[in-house]
């Protein structure tokens, strides 16, 4: 498994973080993708100290590896924060200037401390109040965006600026642009939308990271599509129909669709044929004036 600056100070074998992803990503998915070798991260946003608590308790449940808790700065609670910091390897905050209080906070009960910006100016901040590691988030990701430049071009900034690690966010699918983000610098990926083309089950979550690296092509992780996806069938991982995107799979047209691509469909022939008429016209037209003036 490759090794980075981020995988040594994490303590994870895979150079992959999950994002949060609110409600969509909830801890049974953080956990498998823990248990398989990267950092599942799960959002505890506008949750209790108790109710914290309460979700590490579900998520040791399933993994004892690192794993990490999402905070965001809007709902940020700081008792939270102590009993998540506590329990997980990674405090992750994200949507908020980097605040240096609560930085200190997380450190004081024993994590580490990751921040998601979406500037250099922001990723300088993060850095002098004393995170860890850092996320580039690019224009390119799903969910709450606060980045304003392609990932690429941000990580490039960002790495040049600050001796922390450094992920990158945004648009990051499969091993090929995982490969890209680490050439350009960053020492893994942040993945989101991704994990969600997993199955329900945790043989499927638990896949996923390792797939990045299992086929010697790069062919592990490939692009969302709407249906079913031979996601590690390569590597033979996992069966491939358990690798599937279960709303556009089982998706089929309504009356009302079909009626409507109909209706466009022959409005589309109608004006095709008006343009070819006026088109042929015209040339005529234009034929005929030029047949007058040689006489």
């Amino acid at each position: 498994m490759l090794r980075t600056t981020f995988t040594e100070l994490v303590g994870v074998e895979a150079p992959i973080q999950m994002s949060g992803m609110g409600s969509v990503g909830g801890p049974e998915l953080a956990a498998a993708v823990s248990q398989a070798g990267g950092l599942g991260t799960n959002t505890v946003a506008g949750l209790t100290p108790n109710e914290v608590e309460a979700r590490v308790d579900l998520i040791r449940t399933q993994t004892k590896k690192p794993f990490a808790l999402n905070f965001l700065i809007p709902v940020v609670d700081t008792e939270a924060v102590k009993a998540a910091a506590r329990a997980c390897r990674v405090v992750d905050f994200f949507w908020g200037r980097p605040d240096a209080e609560l930085v200190r906070i997380a450190h004081a009960g024993g994590a580490l401390v990751s921040w998601q910006t979406g500037s250099l100016e922001e990723a300088v901040a993060a850095e002098a109040a004393g995170c860890d590691f850092l996320i580039a988030q690019g224009i390119e990701a799903g969910g709450h965006i606060r980045g304003q430049l392609g990932v690429l071009q941000l990580l490039t900034e960002v790495v040049e600026a600050v001796k922390v690690p450094v992920l990158a966010a945004g648009g990051i699918g499969n091993a090929r642009a995982l490969a890209g983000v680490i050439a350009a610098g960053a020492a893994g990926a942040r993945i989101g939308t991704r994990f969600l083309a997993a199955g329900s089950t945790s043989t499927a979550h638990s896949a996923l990271p390792h797939t990045a690296y299992c086929d010697r092509r790069s062919r592990g992780l490939r692009p969302c599509r709407p249906r079913p996806q031979a996601i590690g069938r390569e590597c033979g991982q996992f069966p491939a129909s358990r690798a599937r995107r279960p709303i556009a799979a089982s998706w089929e047209p309504s009356p009302r669709w079909r009626a409507t691509r109909a209706s466009q469909w022959a409005t589309s022939r109608r004006s095709s044929r008006q343009r070819r008429s006026s088109t042929s016209w015209s040339r005529a037209q234009r034929l005929s004036c030029w047949g007058r003036s040689l006489r």
